[in-house]
């Protein structure tokens, strides 16, 4: 099990564009993604971005099969390894909700994101995965996805009256939240 540090926003690795996976990558992921799911578990993250870990790669997992004390209202989303990402959102309706980040510890805003998406990349063994999703699912893949850009949440909130530290936003949630 390795717990690898999780770079905070100001970091300037944060704001890279990640690299493509290249077939000859994919044989040698095993290591990085475990340890990405051993990180995400650890701080009960949603979703988590190989950039977060400093490693300058277009890959993210997110999902846990179960409800996400970070996000306890949210439904489950299944367990995912999705490398070299795209996605397509169906429309162009918006849904705006609250979102934390684990580079982002102890704040959350309110985001706007494409309500219905579809995705598709190759898991960990280089099949490929393609969704379409709405609701958090959606939400959760867009955030992951945008550090695989450069991008964090912050970036895209519209309303910084409706930005702020959890601790004050959702109290009862900052037990399981911790920096």
């Amino acid at each position: 099990m390795a717990i690898r540090e999780i770079l905070k926003m100001g970091d300037p690795r944060l704001l890279r564009v990640a690299q493509a996976v290249s077939p000859q990558q994919m044989r040698g992921l095993g290591q990085l993604v475990q340890d990405m799911q051993d990180t995400m578990a650890a701080v009960n993250g949603a979703g988590l971005a190989a950039p977060q870990i400093g490693v300058d790669l277009q890959v993210v997992i997110f999902g846990t099969d179960r409800v996400n004390p970070r996000y306890p209202n949210a439904p489950a989303i299944p367990r995912t390894v999705l490398i070299n990402p795209v996605i397509i959102p169906l429309d162009d309706t918006e849904v705006e909700d609250w979102e934390g980040c684990l580079s982002v510890p102890g704040l959350r805003g309110v985001v706007p994101r494409y309500a219905r998406i579809r995705y598709a990349g190759l898991d960990e063994s280089g099949d490929m995965i393609d969704r379409t999703v709405d609701g958090f699912h959606a939400r959760v893949v867009q955030h992951e996805c945008d550090h695989l850009q450069g991008k964090l949440y912050p970036m895209r909130v519209r309303d910084f009256t409706r930005f702020g530290y959890t601790e004050v936003l959702f109290p009862g949630i900052n037990a399981v939240e911790d920096d």
